[in-house]
Formats: structure tokens, C-alpha cells, sequence
């Protein structure tokens, strides 16, 4: 069962554990920190704040069961798609000052996480895929703020790194399952084989992680199809 994969794991305490490093991260930063270049391609590391800030207003429609409602409102500001909602959240907030879009992201980022724990892993919450599991949103979020922090340059302890990495394999091997995605993939004891279309492939544990968020860089040895196969987290 997919879900076994997740069971091991508190989706709670790691959006918590995420959540703070990036508010470790944003709260140190200069003018120049602001504005220097993040690993999302045409966002500085101030627009990373005003997308994850932004976004915010989509987590709480699916806490308060007005996910519709808010659809409905994009779409008459002609707002349609993921990327739409993505670049319009950054240009929001744009000339407002830094300070007051941290402090717009740390309040209700930190609701978003109090309620969702409140609610329990196996609660069901409003999406725009229809009722899903508090838990399992949880672990989507999860993956989305660990991706992040990478985007940013936030840091990760050495302790940190071995645990983090083992969740978010399991995060990437459970959306792909729940995706019934084409690729297969087994998980051995140190690295992952993925095979699709007859093409095979063999990543280490932090490879697979950037295939599945689609951060693996351009000259990266593996096969665009299975590149495209593994990506379901971004």
C-alpha cells in the first residue's frame, strides 16, 4: 500500500521543522539577500516569500471548505491556472515592504499549520481535487517548503540531512503511486532504480529527490523520460 510508505512519518512535525528553517533563513536576511536569484527560474528569493505567503490564501480556503468560492474569484479576475495564481501571488506584494510580507507569511502559515495538526492526519480536507486527507496534504506541503528552502540556500544541519532526505523519497515514491504514474521504482538500500518505456535508470537517494520536484539540473545524466516520468512534485 502507498501509504505505508508515509507511516513512519509526522507530516506535522516536519511542516513545522520546514517552516522554521525558512523563517530562520528569511529573518537573517540583508537587501542584497532579498534580491539575489533562487533556483526558481525568473524569482529572486524575496518572490519565493510573496509565492509561499500568497499561496496561503489557497490553504485556508481548503481549511475553510471555500475552495470553490476562491476559484471562482480567480477566475474573474482572470486568474486560470497554478502558474497564473503563482505569478499573480508574487506581483501582490510586490511593493510592499519585505518586513510586512514575512510578517504575512509567518501569521498565516503558522495558522494553516496549528489547524491542519488540530485536524488530524486522517481528517478530510476541501481541494481543488475534491476531499483528501489532512495527513496527506500535509506531506504535499511538506516536500513544497523542504523544495523551497533548497530554492533559497536555506541551511540544512548535518544531522538534518540523512532523516529529511529518507521523507521526502518516501513523499516522491508515495505521490507517484498515488499519481499511478507510468515510471516504476524500487527503492533499495541506498539508491532508487526507475525504469519507464524499457529505459532504466539508477539515482542516489538526493537524485531521486530532485527528479521528483524537477530541480535535477539541465545537465544531469538521466534520460528526459524518465526525467518527465519522475516529476510529480512540482
Amino acid at each position: 500500500m502507498a501509504h505505508d510508505l508515509l507511516k513512519d512519518f509526522d507530516p506535522f512535525d516536519i511542516f513545522d521543522a520546514e517552516a522554521a528553517r525558512l523563517d530562520r533563513y528569511f529573518s537573517g536576511l540583508d537587501d542584497a539577500g532579498w534580491r539575489r536569484p533562487s533556483r526558481c527560474e525568473g524569482w529572486s528569493v524575496r518572490d519565493v516569500l510573496a509565492h509561499l505567503a500568497g499561496e496561503e490564501l489557497y490553504n485556508h480556503a481548503c481549511l475553510d471548505g471555500t475552495v470553490e468560492d476562491l476559484m471562482g474569484r480567480l477566475a474573474d479576475a482572470g486568474i486560470g491556472g497554478y502558474n497564473d495564481f503563482n505569478e499573480w501571488c508574487v506581483r501582490e506584494r510586490g511593493a510592499l515592504p519585505v518586513e510586512e510580507v514575512l510578517a504575512e507569511w509567518r501569521t498565516k502559515n503558522g495558522e494553516t499549520r496549528e489547524r491542519m495538526r488540530a485536524l488530524g492526519r486522517h481528517a478530510m480536507l476541501d481541494t481543488m481535487a475534491g476531499p483528501y486527507p489532512v495527513g496527506q496534504q500535509a506531506f504535499h506541503y511538506d516536500s513544497e517548503y523542504a523544495t523551497h528552502a533548497d530554492d533559497v540556500g536555506a541551511p540544512v544541519a548535518e544531522g538534518e540531512v540523512d532523516d529529511r532526505t529518507l521523507w521526502r523519497v518516501a513523499v516522491g515514491r508515495f505521490v507517484l503511486a498515488e499519481q499511478d504514474a507510468k515510471v516504476q521504482v524500487e527503492q533499495t538500500a541506498d539508491e532508487i532504480f526507475a525504469a519507464v518505456d524499457g529505459v532504466t535508470a539508477n539515482l542516489s537517494y538526493p537524485e531521486f529527490v530532485e527528479a521528483t520536484v524537477g530541480r535535477l539540473p539541465a545537465s544531469h545524466h538521466l534520460d528526459p523520460r524518465i526525467a518527465s516520468a519522475l516529476r510529480c512534485l512540482a
